[in-house]
């Protein structure tokens, strides 16, 4: 079976990278699969931030797409659109020299109509609801209206030319329910596990990018509250991003320094989660959180708020861990306290999030990718 992914670059240091290069290389070593991967806005200049595996080719179409943010709306637009139409014709133009069987799209905004014979599946890794969210809907009248519309349009795009849309989570799943075909296939990780957590280490912990999605601000708020009651607790917060110094700011606004640190990504995160005794998400909305499958896998009790969409596929209520209303601070760090306060609650979620994980191992979740390609043929 011929495949053909494409995916806007592979020099971004982030999951979605990193899950399509975890799935190209099992489908290639124990399928067989003939993989490429076509990256839009990545040229030869920009490193790949995880290596493309063996077997798998990489295909570099170098548009520089994000020269469009050099000008000022609403003549951006008129950037936009003329290189998503050089865009649109290379990646025709190369799909219809390779021949694929399937072309999967991963990113929204690198999503096309080719003509080709290959089936075409949508890969959503951010939820509907939130595809295009930040992409100028409350600017001025004009900008506002256009992208509204250009919102629009591509959800008709994939409702009509793809043939199968795959959602990270059933609640994703049912807002793509107008759509040919909607499939649920999770994401899983590959983090080699050195050790468990024995859950009896006074340290939380916090993993993902440093913007504003991911909530650290509320998260910061909330860990002010509990270091009160627990002085002797820290967290620890890894990651990176532009809101770094904002974060920081804040840390020592509230006096945190002393019982929270913000530090840099690291390649050993696996030691730091097995280092720790619980996790904690504060995101404002996910697509499947990745972090907290690796957090369970070393068996991490977790924190997270309940956002659309994911934190509810990973976390069960009361058993594994804590889900708690998007937004409530004070939830946020009154259930951070319970498993604080219970030895025996951590250790036995800990053992619930271990037995969890295992629904996630990565030849189930492959066993269903391949299952879907072979019913596309």
């Amino acid at each position: 079976m011929k495949i053909v992914y494409v995916i806007d670059s592979l020099a971004n240091q982030g999951g979605v990278e990193r899950i399509v290069l975890n799935k190209t290389e099992y489908m290639t070593k124990h399928f067989g699969y003939d993989i490429s991967i076509i990256t839009c806005y990545q040229n030869d200049e920009m490193p790949n931030s995880f290596p493309v595996p063996d077997g798998v080719k990489q295909i570099r179409l170098g548009i520089p797409f994000y020269s469009q943010y050099h000008y000022r709306y609403p003549y951006r637009l008129v950037v936009k659109n003329r290189l998503a139409r050089q865009l649109q014709y290379a990646i025709e133009t190369t799909i219809q020299r390779i021949d694929p069987d399937i072309l999967v799209f991963v990113k929204s905004d690198v999503f096309f109509h080719v003509k080709c014979r290959a089936k075409v599946v949508f890969e959503g890794h951010e939820p509907r609801p939130f595809t295009f969210s930040n992409y100028g809907l409350s600017r001025g009248t004009v900008t506002g209206w256009y992208m509204k519309y250009y919102r629009r349009q591509f959800f008709r795009q994939v409702e009509r030319q793809a043939d199968v849309v795959v959602a990270l989570t059933q609640g994703d799943a049912f807002e793509w329910r107008k759509v040919k075909r909607v499939e649920v296939i999770p994401n899983f990780t590959k983090m080699p596990i050195v050790s468990i957590s024995d859950t009896m280490t006074k340290r939380a912990i916090a993993v993902g990018r440093f913007e504003w999605v991911k909530g650290y601000d509320q998260l910061i708020d909330a860990w002010k509250i509990v270091s009160e009651k627990h002085p002797d607790w820290h967290l620890d917060l890894f990651g990176g991003g532009k809101l770094e110094q904002e974060l920081k700011q804040q840390q020592e606004r509230l006096g945190l320094q002393d019982y929270l640190s913000i530090n840099p990504g690291t390649s050993t995160i696996n030691e730091e989660y097995a280092k720790s005794s619980l996790f904690v998400a504060s995101s404002h909305f996910e697509g499947f959180p990745l972090v907290l499958l690796e957090a369970m896998q070393v068996g991490l009790p977790c924190v997270a708020f309940d956002c659309r969409f994911g934190p509810s596929a990973v976390i069960d209520d009361g058993v594994n861990g804590f889900l708690v209303p998007e937004g409530d601070v004070a939830g946020l760090a009154e259930k951070i306290c319970r498993l604080i306060e219970d030895d025996k609650m951590r250790q036995r979620f800990s053992q619930a999030a271990l037995e969890k994980s295992k629904q996630f191992a990565v030849d189930v979740v492959m066993a269903r990718w391949k299952k879907l390609f072979e019913s596309l043929l």
